[in-house]
């Protein structure tokens, strides 16, 4: 199992749990859990601080390819690279020569990261383009969490070829 599904994973199970208290009802354990979630992730993220302190931004540039490292950075607003730069660096570890992914923008404001994926050439079920979302929105939650939603534009149709018209040779003329 990667860092990448570990670190989604986690995310998703703190999220259960702390459902599964609100839905109990009862407001002030609830409360109590969030305010604790809340609490371990600002020490760890002071502690996390702390380290990259330390290390200084030589050391730490070395570890932005591990995916639970970046993850970790940019969840407590300490990676050192700007968004853009991460969501590149999102994408070079989906990137496919075959089906190369076009970059057509970000809009920070809504998180949403607009992206074209050429066309499969396959069966036509939409199967591969969802393994390919997946895939970008695994490598965006680790490396770029900013972006909250991934929108796939259809390839441009390619252009129809150009029939060519020619003129039939004629025929030598028969002779009766």
């Amino acid at each position: 199992m990667s860092a990448a599904t570990d670190a989604r994973q986690a995310g998703q199970r703190v999220e259960e749990v702390l459902d599964r208290l609100a839905a109990t009802g009862e407001r002030e354990v609830c409360a109590a859990a969030e305010e604790l979630v809340r609490v371990l992730m600002d020490f760890y993220g002071a502690g996390l601080a702390r380290i990259v302190e330390r290390l200084g931004a030589d050391a730490v540039s070395g570890l932005l390819d591990d995916e639970l490292v970046a993850s970790l950075l940019a969840l407590h607003d300490l990676h050192p690279e700007d968004v853009h730069t991460r969501i590149a660096r999102a994408l070079d570890t989906v990137r496919d020569p075959r089906r190369p992914l076009e970059l057509l923008g970000f809009d920070e404001a809504a998180g949403t990261l607009r992206l074209r994926l050429p066309a499969s050439g396959g069966c036509g079920c939409g199967s591969t383009d969802d393994t390919a979302r997946q895939a970008v929105e695994d490598a965006l939650a680790c490396f770029a969490p900013e972006v909250t939603a991934v929108e796939l534009e259809p390839a441009a149709p390619p252009p129809p070829a150009l029939l060519q018209i020619g003129t039939r040779p004629q025929a030598p003329a028969r002779v009766s």
